[in-house]
């Protein structure tokens, strides 16, 4: 783990599987004051209507993966992805560069506005080669697959196995605790009241 230097703020990797609540801890160190890079919402935005991406995904993969309202349809290629490593691989280098382009932007207005944490909320941070040699330390929010897998169903309305893909597409549980620094356990029990309290005493310490 490195030490953030007084000309530029620490920077925090956040991550945690599917279901995890990693997005709603997120939220809550913005709340606190921390300026939150999400890569996910990057990556709706560049596929969304009008969307940077859309010209190179419709070129690749064809027309029919972008919906009728112009944006990327993410049911069909959720399944084009889960189905074919290659596929992945494809969608990946289209969206990393342009996600890496707005993570720089935002990163440079962090550092211009002198703010003292910066979280990159990244769900594929383990997997990365890159990223984790940009960050100070890393946050995983933890729970059992069970719960994950519970959660996912129960918010996106999706198949147990489904979720079960998604999960085996991700790094495993034992390889995110592996990476971390520090870990946020968010199990079945723990209240978001409890959450937020965990999470405030967090930014705490990074002065917030």
């Amino acid at each position: 783990m490195a030490a953030a230097t007084s000309e530029r703020p620490f920077r925090l990797g956040l991550t945690g599987g599917i279901g995890s609540g990693k997005s709603t801890v997120g939220m809550r160190l913005a709340q606190c004051g921390a300026v939150l890079i999400d890569a996910d919402a990057i990556s709706r935005s560049l596929t969304a209507a009008g969307g940077a991406a859309l010209p190179a995904i419709a070129r690749v993969f064809g027309n029919d993966l972008i919906d009728e309202n112009g944006a990327l349809n993410r049911s069909r290629m959720r399944e084009l992805v889960f189905a074919n490593a290659q596929t992945r691989q494809q969608l990946e280098g289209i969206l990393h560069p342009l996600i890496a382009a707005q993570t720089q932007q935002q990163y440079a207005a962090a550092v211009a506005a002198n703010c003292k944490l910066v979280v990159h909320d990244i769900p594929l941070l383990v997997e990365s080669v890159r990223w984790r040699q940009e960050l100070d330390g890393v946050l995983v929010v933890d729970c059992r697959e069970s719960t994950q897998v519970d959660r996912v169903m129960a918010r996106n309305g999706l198949s147990a196995d489904t979720v079960q893909s998604i999960m085996t597409a991700q790094a495993s549980r034992a390889q995110r605790l592996a990476a971390a620094d520090w870990v946020l356990y968010n199990d079945e029990g723990v209240t978001i009241e409890a959450l937020d309290a965990f999470t405030d005493q967090i930014a705490a310490w990074f002065g917030l």
